[in-house]
């Protein structure tokens, strides 16, 4: 008997213990709190302003919300794990996220089946306190649910989802749109030297007559891969440049996001430098300014918006960009429908710091910038995804530290891992920049192909991208160049009996392009037709990776 009642009272205490939903119901400019338990849980209401503090760790506390507010916000602030359910909500937020999570373990935000909800941010002015997002996230965070979320960041600022851990999407159709401008640039192209203070550059007098090089010009840095591509060759020609005042003005890149340069860069030089002897620069249009950063921090302990290696691959920094969905972790799709559109220079579609996984579902991604970027391996395992970019690399993967190898990462294919895996699915990944900007984009890194079907299509550099080697083409692949491709006309890939095997319809022009192509159904030894209205090219197969011209 006694043991039973010890245990009555333990169960008693237990149910006592353990939060139950909280039912935030949201109606204009107020906003009506359900909380069944109130211990471990305090919650304060002001106006749509809703705070939920909870102290658990051995139980997922649960939040749904309702209802609809244009100037209502949620903060969670949560010790343990937690589930916000939305069902027909629609909270818009004048100032800071509306879904502000404080959390330090995953929370799941799931859309109740079959509801359409939308989450709106109109200002974010107080990039210090984490609130730069519609939805933003301290820790790790589920976005899941069988209906539909609408994710809109209207103002300057404001990205669409932004956390500092991993991202995980599945089930849900996400719809994240950017559409403000950047807050502001930071002066410098550094970041800080390992999280210190950049020192101040502004004042940098160059010495009378500028800086002089030695007879013949610098020599060339040399790469350690048979390219040598990304060196000066020759080297600048002797002289020296002549006395900036203030400094470096900054090159000037026919791109938006003009990577490299230094500080504020050298002046434009048109076409770019021209190569400088053997294994010399490409004609890039000009360099333009500034650094990749080294990872600095700012007074909350962010790191810079981009960068990674010192090179000229480095692109500019902004105090708080525009992206569409942004982790300081891995970002991993795993089902559902995903579409991210961002629409200012330097919004970067999604970006996961420590990669990107899509295994499933539906990814459409429209971006100026990069479409799809990380810092580390893109992974494509199944699904369907369309990636394009209108001014810079559909896909592109920063290995080890950017683009400019003497200071930071590996272009050495053989003995580097891969920085970006295609296993399965079907990949579109479309530049529509023109050279050197590329549907895929390994920074030298090594490309690995071994399934799915793969379209894509840039400039490449010097009419050379990202490609597979014939040990990393586990699945035959041909780059074909050369082709002119018109919006809107179909372009036809045949086999030798003249069987259709795969139609791609491009949504722009671009001429002279550099295309990736793979199928399944590719076979070494066999030969197939690549035709379009005003192009027709036949090839053979002969090895697992094939260059076409």
């Amino acid at each position: 008997m006694k043991q039973i009642l010890i245990w009555a009272l333990a169960l008693m205490m237990g149910s006592a213990a353990y939060a139950e939903d909280i039912t935030i119901h949201y109606n204009g400019s107020t906003a009506k709190v359900d909380q069944k338990a109130k211990d471990s849980v305090t919650v304060t209401v002001n106006g749509a302003n809703v705070n939920v503090d909870s102290k658990y760790t051995s139980h997922k506390l649960t939040v749904l919300l309702t209802g609809k507010s244009d100037d209502g916000q949620l903060v969670l602030k949560t010790a343990g794990k937690a589930k916000v359910t939305l069902s027909k909500l629609n909270l818009t937020s004048q100032e800071g996220a509306p879904i502000d999570l404080k959390n330090k373990k995953k929370v799941e935000i799931a859309v109740a089946n079959g509801t359409e909800n939308t989450l709106t941010i109109t200002a974010c002015n107080d990039t210090a306190n984490h609130k730069a997002a519609t939805i933003w996230a301290k820790d790790k965070l589920l976005l899941s649910g069988k209906g539909t979320l609408n994710i809109i960041a209207t103002g300057d600022g404001c990205r669409g989802i932004k956390t500092k851990d991993d991202i995980t999407i599945e089930d849900i159709t996400l719809n994240v749109t950017t559409s403000g401008n950047h807050l502001g640039e930071k002066a410098f192209g550094f970041g800080g030297f390992g999280g210190g203070e950049m020192p101040d550059f502004g004042n940098f007098q160059m010495p009378e007559g500028g800086f002089q090089m030695p007879e013949g010009g610098f020599p060339g840095f040399e790469q350690n891969d048979s390219t040598r591509r990304g060196g000066f060759g020759g080297g600048f020609p002797g002289g020296g440049f002549p006395n900036f005042g203030g400094g470096f003005p900054g090159f000037e890149r026919n791109d938006s996001t003009q990577r490299g340069g230094f500080g504020g860069g050298f002046p434009a030089f048109g076409g770019g430098f021209p190569n400088f002897g053997e294994g010399g620069m490409p004609d890039f249009g000009g360099f333009g300014g500034g650094f990749g950063g080294f990872g600095g921090s700012n007074e909350e302990g962010e790191e810079d918006e981009e960068g990674g290696g010192m090179g000229f691959g480095g692109k500019r920094k902004y105090v708080a960009s525009t992206k569409g969905i942004a982790s300081k972790g891995k970002i991993t799709i795993n089902s559902g429908n995903v579409t991210v559109k961002t629409s200012t220079a330097g919004a970067e579609g999604i970006e996961g710091k420590e990669g990107v996984v899509i295994n499933g579902g539906t990814v459409d991604v429209l971006s100026p910038d990069d479409a799809i970027n990380a810092n580390a391996c893109i992974e494509f395992n199944g699904g369907t995804v369309i990636a394009r970019s209108r001014g810079n690399d559909a896909v592109d993967s920063n290995p080890q530290g950017g683009f400019f190898m003497p200071f930071g990462g590996n272009n050495n294919q053989e003995d580097s891992d891969p920085a970006i895996i295609i296993r399965g699915g079907t990949v579109y990944a479309w530049s529509q920049a023109g050279s050197p900007e590329e549907g895929l984009d390994c920074d030298f890194a090594a490309l690995a192909v071994e399934g799915g079907t793969v379209f894509s299509t840039g400039g490449g550099m010097g009419e050379m991208p990202s490609v597979p080697t014939n040990a990393s083409a586990k699945q035959a692949t041909a780059l074909l160049i050369g082709i002119n491709i018109v919006k809107e006309e179909p372009i036809y890939l045949y086999d030798s009996n003249n069987k259709l095997l795969e139609t791609f319809t491009i949504p722009f022009s671009l001429r002279r392009s550099a295309s990736l192509v793979t199928t399944p159904a590719f076979k070494v030894g066999n030969t197939y037709t690549v035709k379009t209205k005003g192009y027709e090219k036949t090839f053979t197969l002969n090895e697992n990776f094939t260059a076409v011209r």
